[in-house]
């Protein structure tokens, strides 16, 4: 009796999470999960290290969420942001500063080094390897964005011998807007989201400076065509729409599944690394045999539209000011009287 009770008690502390999806919100899951001796087996398509479109300028996550996911040392040597400079069309609209620095580093490191940390953890990650949403006890579907006939198309390259008006440079256009920002070894990210435009006569990594010039950006493209280009950096991304996604039923979905904040934000990542903190508590608790799963569902989908929802609602009244000539005029207008609220905006989308 007592060693059938024995055998009784340890086997809830069987339970296995699978993460379907190894960016930012499956990896930090899968260690913290790990930490906290859950098993854990990380599904992901494709292989690290790898570049992706993103900004890779990390702002707004607390050091409180990245020591509670286990992975705040893992940005003991990135690039720490602190100037911003804003352009439109060439122009200067803003040099500020933000409150509190921001964290450069390329997706091509940080993957690998959360992939690394999740296996010496004892986690398995498993690559090349595809899923299909399906409801199932224990699975979390984090495979960032699910295809949409939208109409943006995300562009980003590694570039080296660009200078920099600031840590930050947001450069605004007619037609979408671009981030640029260093990371590590010398390199500088460029990433850009564009209205989808088939009228453009450029292919691979000449779409970048095309749709900046397109959209009346012609310096910053010039300079990147000057530029030296990292092997292999230049991604492209199409076909999904931004804003809360819709649910997939009886699924638990995090990161880009979950929900897209417009870019200019700077928060992407962030919110990445928050949704996988709102994920850990209900989860170890499913582990632990303390949670039913549908529960687990509805209580980490409460918790993210409590976490998200203003930020996602201010993002994305803010997108479409960007991309109208009459919002942009009232930019220009504020930033001539030195009235544009940058510092309001930035707290409304953190």
């Amino acid at each position: 009796m007592a060693w059938s009770q024995t055998c009784s008690s340890l086997a809830p502390l069987k339970r296995k999470i699978t993460i379907v999806g190894g960016g930012l919100a499956g990896l930090s899951l899968a260690v913290a999960l790990r930490n906290r001796e859950v098993a854990v087996t990380v599904l992901e398509a494709g292989t690290y290290p790898r570049h992706r479109v993103c900004g890779e300028f990390i702002s707004g996550v607390s050091a409180e969420t990245l020591a509670t996911l286990g992975i705040n040392d893992l940005f003991d040597r990135a690039l720490s942001h602190r100037t911003i400079a804003w352009h439109d069309r060439g122009r200067l609209l803003l040099h500020d500063r933000l409150k509190n620095p921001a964290i450069g580093i390329s997706r091509h490191h940080l993957d690998e080094r959360l992939r690394d940390r999740v296996v010496a953890l004892g986690g398995d990650v498993r690559t090349s390897e595809r899923a299909h949403p399906a409801p199932q006890d224990g699975l979390v579907w984090a495979a960032g964005r699910r295809p949409r006939n939208g109409p943006w198309v995300g562009l980003k390259a590694h570039v080296r011998h660009t200078k920099l008006a600031a840590d930050l440079e947001m450069h605004a256009g007619t037609n979408g807007y671009a981030g640029v920002a260093a990371v590590e070894d010398g390199w500088t990210n460029v990433c850009g989201l564009f209205r989808v435009d088939r009228s453009i006569q450029a292919h691979g990594a000449a779409l970048l400076p095309a749709y900046l010039e397109d959209g009346g950006n012609p310096e910053l493209a010039a300079t990147l065509k000057t530029c030296e280009w990292r092997e292999g950096s230049f991604s492209a991304m199409a076909g999904f729409e931004l804003g809360r996604q819709t649910p997939l039923p009886s699924i638990l979905c995090l990161g880009d599944a979950e929900s897209m904040i417009p870019p200019f934000t700077g928060n992407g990542m962030s919110m990445a690394f928050e949704a996988a903190e709102c994920a850990l508590a209900p989860l170890v608790a499913w582990a632990q045999g303390e949670m039913a799963w549908q529960k687990v569902t509805n209580s980490v989908r409460a918790r993210l539209t409590q976490k998200f929802s203003l930020r996602l609602k201010v993002a994305g009244a803010l997108h479409p000011i960007l991309l109208e000539s009459g919002g942009r005029s009232v930019i220009h207008q504020l930033a001539s009287a030195h009235l544009l609220p940058f510092q309001t905006m930035l707290a409304l989308t953190r």
